[in-house]
């Protein structure tokens, strides 16, 4: 981004905010919600986003709140009732708050929060604990045959994209997907620490949440939920769930919200904020490190491609009896 581009949308937020240029000439003081625990995917996100922001010089400051449950239902309630107005929240979101909305109905919803953009895209990888009687994502699957609740899938809130996987992979193995023995977790810290503790059958979430446990020995990965394999250094010799047999595949991705009732002005300083962010040289390193692929949108295409995420997954869950 050109950077008189950039200062003139500084300009529109400190008008919207009341503050002098000169105090926001350093960027502004970025409040990010995290609608989970720590040591998830959004939490790994909003940090990278805000540490990307202070590197490039493009924020002041960045003050971080982890509020975790229900898919990110309770951060998102927090969100549009205490920042209602304020120019410089952010909020992170992404498919899985999408699911839990769908399944769990809140009386807040994202149609009250304002749509900034889509940042990244990745698929889930399903793990074993390294002392797992299972060798292979069809050993999971035959256990499930015999009794689907003898399997503990452990994973994000319900309705999240490991949670609609898992009941896909039951579905198109002939099980009853409403039988499976799903276990959800309030954050990816949670979820990491119950699959390393052997206190469930399987996990699922992205492979950057995984990759340390994997290199270290302590988890077995056993498939990928993408189209073809991953490509980067530990993850491409993950198998897919397509070369199995089983007709799987979903996507997860994660985005930024900001706050209810700010002006278009304030909007557009925020999604300007947001995407020069994305082009730094910190982000990059982020993406490369956690292996997320770029997959930025803004606008009203991303207002558009939110509203289709809401009706295929609706769909998705329909037919796996999921609601």
């Amino acid at each position: 981004m050109r950077r008189d581009t950039f200062l003139k949308s500084l300009a529109a937020l400190a008008a919207g905010s009341g503050l002098p240029l000169a105090a926001l000439a350093n960027g502004p003081a970025v409040k990010m919600m995290v609608p989970a625990n720590p040591g998830g995917g959004w939490d790994t996100t909003g940090r990278a986003l805000g540490k990307a922001m202070q590197d490039a010089g493009l924020a002041a400051s960045v003050a971080y709140e982890n509020k975790g449950g229900a898919a990110g239902a309770l951060g998102l309630a927090q969100f549009v009732n205490a920042s209602k107005g304020d120019p410089n929240a952010l909020m992170v979101m992404g498919a899985v708050m999408l699911g839990g909305i769908i399944t769990g109905k809140p009386p807040v919803t994202l149609s009250q929060a304002t749509p900034i953009a889509r940042l990244t895209s990745e698929y889930n990888v399903f793990v074993l604990p390294s002392n797992s009687p299972f060798k292979t994502m069809k050993d999971v699957v035959e256990a499930m045959k015999k009794d689907p609740g003898s399997v503990k899938w452990g994973g994000g809130s319900r309705g999240s994209t490991e949670h609609i996987a898992a009941a896909m992979i039951a579905r198109e193995a002939g099980i009853d997907a409403s039988k499976i023995n799903y276990v959800p977790f309030r954050g990816g810290g949670e979820a990491t620490a119950a699959i390393l503790g052997g206190n469930v059958s399987i996990g699922g979430s992205g492979f950057s949440e995984f990759a340390q446990y994997i290199e270290a020995g302590k988890m077995r990965p056993i498939a990928v939920t993408s189209a073809s394999r991953l490509t980067g250094k530990q993850s491409k010799d993950i198998p897919t769930l397509k070369e199995m047999g089983i007709n799987v595949e979903i996507g997860n991705w994660r985005g930024v919200y900001a706050a209810p009732g700010i002006t278009p002005a304030q909007r557009k300083a925020l999604t300007d904020l947001v995407l020069a962010t994305v082009k730094s040289k910190s982000w990059t390193d982020a993406l490369e490190k956690n292996d997320w692929t770029p997959a930025v949108l803004s606008g009203p295409a991303f207002d558009e491609f939110v509203d289709r995420e809401f009706a295929s997954l609706r769909a998705v869950m329909v037919k796996s009896g999921m609601v």
